[in-house]
Formats: structure tokens, sequence, C-alpha cells
């Protein structure tokens, strides 16, 4: 995970919420496409509609620019119709059955369900299942084009590529013609061009998705029945998020980590949490194992790895990370300077090696996450159409997992802050002593924060529990405005609630002085 920005954006760029200022009786409307003040306006040109590119093409659209969209697969891109939506709402599914396994801990059953029955008593139907969260990805990628439309922003559907620094050639989407050809698209010229590419799964050379038994996450969503035997490649953030959520949907789940636990790049503690939990589960997790290959038996699928061994199970869903989307899109031939794993190399305001080039989100490997990808994008056009912005600063940047209970985390981590040498203090606080925890019936999960030694300003912090990603919001703040840890402990928090924990953490670190 990328670190060492410093400083925060400011209002200029933050919001994409529609702001107007008017006098009474008239109103202000989204300046006329191809004009501003009587000349025509820069044309910026948007190449993907994933977060970093239709948020970029709101603030461009918003600035008085002329603005054209290129898509290939649908506004919202990978993050809204294969990774983010689609994956967050069946982690969300899930998660009822988490909360179900807890109801007999609080004296709930079924009506006409013996107290000794096993917790287990609700049946998934993940086809519908499956229906629903292709429904509701589809539904956000129409709402993200009903306001690019209304707001005045030109869609093409098709690939973008450059040819030259200044120009984008449309190469339409393929037909499912009989020909499978696409006649010749426009070719558009830009004052500034935002690549917004995003990246695909990573696969193995020995396993190769097919879409029916071995499986990158894209492809799950086609799965009508739950899986009986999952074997999931890859423990990192989405192998983990995923193997979570499937084996509280029901599935027997072996998760293969190449490293000695599940989770490695993140806080140590989260980690064995998370891990605990899953074998308490019933998930199978082996450490130390690497997957070379994979392949159908037809009914079900053999893992084999590095050491010999041979997995069996019905199905394998590789999470192996991903891939940039940067080839054959004309960028070294534009100027446009790739690092080593193929990511376009940007500056913290989104620039590339080209002079009125940008890009942001997953095609730049600065952080894979949505809120940072929209964050590049406004930062891009705030910097490209001269309005005030600051450097993009990775520090405040909150960042969840959705695991079961999930884990958030803000700040340096524990780790960071030993290998630079930052002097700090620690604390944490079990989330089991939290009386709203006792009553709600979560045992695991802890709140940390990381203060200076020397000035008791809030270093970061880590959030594991149930709604992490919320209560990670008073540390952000905390980072954000380096507020200390006693401007923290002395905040007012609803009791009982979950949040005093964050105070009564930050308690934890107050240093008398005399």
């Amino acid at each position: 995970m990328a670190r060492g920005y410093r400083r925060a954006l400011p209002c200029a760029a933050r919001h994409n919420a529609v702001v107007t200022a008017t006098t009474p009786g008239t109103a202000e409307p989204t300046p006329r496409p191809g004009v501003r003040d009587g000349r025509p306006a820069q044309h910026v040109v948007v190449v993907g509609g994933g977060p970093g590119g239709y948020e970029a093409a709101l603030v461009a659209r918003r600035s008085g620019a002329r603005v054209t969209v290129v898509e290939r697969t649908g506004l919202g891109g990978a993050a809204v119709l294969t990774d983010v939506v689609p994956s967050k709402t069946l982690i969300a599914t899930a998660e009822w059955m988490t909360i179900a396994e807890r109801a007999s801990d609080l004296g709930i059953r079924m009506a006409g369900m013996p107290a000794d029955a096993p917790d287990r008593r609700h049946q998934v139907d993940l086809g519908r299942v499956n229906a629903r969260v292709v429904e509701l990805a589809a539904a956000q990628s129409a709402d993200i084009r009903g306001r690019l439309l209304a707001e005045g922003v030109e869609i093409l559907a098709g690939t973008g590529r450059l040819d030259g620094p200044a120009r984008v050639v449309v190469e339409p989407t393929r037909s499912a013609g009989p020909e499978g050809t696409a006649a010749a698209g426009p070719t558009l010229d830009a004052d500034v061009v935002l690549l917004a590419t995003g990246a695909t799964p990573r696969t193995l050379p020995g396993a190769q998705p097919d879409g029916e038994r071995i499986l990158t996450w894209t492809q799950l969503y086609g799965l009508t029945d739950l899986p009986e035997r999952l074997i999931v490649v890859g423990s990192g953030v989405t192998g983990a998020e995923f193997a979570g959520a499937y084996v509280s949907l029901g599935s027997d789940v072996v998760l293969v980590s190449s490293r000695d636990r599940v989770l490695p790049g993140e806080d140590a503690d989260a980690a064995r949490v998370i891990e605990d939990v899953f074998r308490q589960r019933g998930m199978t997790v082996l450490g130390n194992a690497r997957a070379s290959a994979a392949r159908s038996t037809g009914e079900g699928v053999e893992v084999t790895l590095d050491d010999g061994r041979v997995l069996t199970g019905t199905h394998c869903l590789l999470a192996v990370g991903s891939v940039p989307t940067t080839q054959g899109l004309g960028l070294v031939e534009a100027g446009v300077r790739l690092t080593p794993s193929g990511h376009i190399e940007v500056d913290r305001v989104s620039r590339t090696s080209v002079r009125g080039v940008y890009a942001a989100g997953d095609c730049t490997g600065v952080l894979p996450l949505a809120s940072v990808a929209a964050m590049q994008g406004r930062i891009a056009m705030a910097h490209a159409l001269g309005d005030t912005v600051l450097p993009l600063d990775l520090q405040t940047v909150a960042a969840n997992i959705f695991t079961a209970p999930e884990i958030a985390t803000v700040g340096l981590s524990q780790r960071e802050l030993e290998e630079q040498g930052v002097r700090h203090l620690t604390s944490t606080l079990e989330l089991a002593r939290n009386p709203r925890a006792k009553m709600l019936g979560i045992k695991d999960g802890f709140v940390k924060l990381f203060a200076h030694a020397a000035t008791g300003i809030v270093q970061g912090g880590v959030v594991v529990a149930p709604r992490a990603g919320e209560l990670i919001f008073p540390i952000t703040l905390a980072v954000g405005r380096r507020l200390t840890a006693d401007d923290v402990a002395q905040a007012f928090t609803v009791y009982p609630s979950l949040s005093g924990s964050v105070t009564e953490v930050a308690r934890l670190l107050h240093q008398r002085r005399d």
C-alpha cells in the first residue's frame, strides 16, 4: 500500500454534488457543451467510465468543459458492474447469515424449532441472490449514465486508444452479429485526456478460468447453485472477502494462502482475528501453500499445490491480484510512461509523463480503491482546468475489508511507524468489553489507535468490528485534522454505542503533562 502523501484535498475537488448560487427567481444551468463565456470550451476526453472517469467527467462538466466519456462495457466500469458493487452486495447478503448464527445466543429461535437445533436454519437461493446482485449493479450503472447525460456529457460506447498526446481514436464495441466486426469509430481531438482504464483479474499460467468451474471474481455472479466445496486461491483482500462470504452462505470453503496467514498486508492482530473467525466457521485455511495449477474435471476441479498436494472441490475461485488495462491503447507510443508492472506512472495530481494527459484509478497502481480513483479523477480535472487543488494525500484514505467482522484502517500502520522510526504509543481495546457489543452478541474485534509519543497527534488506527467502515470515520477525521488522542477522548459519544470504544481507546493514550 503506497503511503507518504501529506495533505488532504480542498473543497474545490471534494464532491460531485451539484451546488449553485442563484438570484431569487432565476436558475443557473450547467454551462452549454462547447461554450464557455462565449468562447469554445476545452474538450476533455475521458477514457473509461469507472469511478475515476465519471467523477472526473462531472467535475470537468461543472467547470464548463466539453466532455466526452468513452466506455466499452458500461458506465461505472468494473467497480459498478463486476467488482465493488456486486461483491459488496453479495457480502451484505452473507452478513445476514452471520447475524442469524448469533440468534440462539440472544435467546431467539424460529417457531417450532427445538432449542438445540443447529444454528443454520436458512437456505440460500444463490440464483436469486446473484440475479439481485446483477440487477442492482445494472441499476447503479443506469443511474450514473443518466446523471452524466443530464449534465451534458457525451457518452461513446467503445474502446479509447491514444493517437498521440491530444487525440483519442474510438474503436466501437464489436457487434454481436455474424461478422463480429465494427465500423471505424470517431477520432476525438482533446485539450485534456484522462485515462481511467482500470484493471482485470490476474490468472495463473496453469489455471485458466472457464467461467463454469474455474472462476475469477467477475464470473461468480453467473452461478445459480451454491458451490458445495469452493477452493479460493489467494488470501488477500478479494480472496478473504469472498471466502468469508461463501462460508457464511453455506459452502465448504478451502482458502489457499501463499503466506503464513491470511491478509498478509494488513494489521497482524486484525488478520489474526479474521483467520480465527474463519476457522471457527468451519473454513479450511492452508497457510504457506501456493497453487500452481487448476483444472476442471467436468463435475468438479482439482487444484495442484507447489508441494504436490492436490485439492479437490466443485469450484475454484482465482483471487491472485489484477493486471492494469494499459496494453494496446497507444500509451507508450504517445509517450506515456509505464511502471515495470505496467501501471501508468502518475504524480500526486494525476499527471502522466505527457502534458495534458492524466490518469486515475486502478490503471495507476496508486491504491486500488474506488474512493481513491474518484479522488484522483477529481484532482486531475481541477488541476487541468485551472481550479485550486492540493495533491492526493494517501495517509488520510480510509480503507475497509468487507469480511465479517470488517477491518477498517486509516493513516500509518504499526509496521510503517516502526519502519519509519516514529516514536509512537499504541492502545488496543477489545470490542467484547463494549456494552453495546455485549447486547448485540458481538464477541470478535477491537479498536486500536496509534499516537505520536511526544505530541499525542493521532497517526493512524485500526477497527475490527461489524460496520467497521462506519466506525473508522472519527479516526479518519482525527488523522486528517491532526487531532491529538486527547481531542478524540474528550468528544462525547452515545452510551451505549460501539463508537464509545473509539473515545475509550483514546483515553488510554492520555499522558499527564506536569
